[in-house]
């Protein structure tokens, strides 16, 4: 379970704290501008999360703009050498490229991870 995240309506909210202020804060994840939101307390912390995500989806509908960070659809990972000669070994045979594999592996975590998340909430 990753803690430090908040989630509505499929947007992220990463959550810190800071001693010094005694304050919540955090910002919401993956969009193409800087919303931060804060709270001395996790009810109000949450709801100021609420509040930003709504505030900015209205303010993204009125300027005709997209409210999420556009992704490539690529990445580099780096990884053990073995894992990586034992990864295109699997893929080798099964006949498919070593993205593909990848691919399918993230795809079936992902998938396997939101099906725990629900039963679980």
């Amino acid at each position: 379970m990753v803690k430090n995240i908040m989630s509505y309506k499929d947007f992220a909210g990463s959550i810190n704290f800071s001693a010094e202020d005694r304050t919540f804060f955090g910002k919401i994840e993956f969009i193409n501008d800087s919303i931060t939101f804060e709270g001395s307390n996790v009810e109000e912390l949450e709801a100021a999360f609420h509040e930003a995500v709504d505030d900015y989806l209205e303010l993204c509908k009125l300027n005709g703009k997209e409210p999420e960070r556009a992704f490539k659809g690529t990445f580099n990972v780096r990884i053990e050498p073995e894992l990586h000669r034992t990864v295109a070994r699997e893929a080798l045979f099964e006949g498919v490229s070593l993205n593909q594999f990848v691919e399918d592996a993230i795809r079936e975590k992902v998938s396997k991870d939101n099906k725990n998340r629900m039963e679980h909430a």
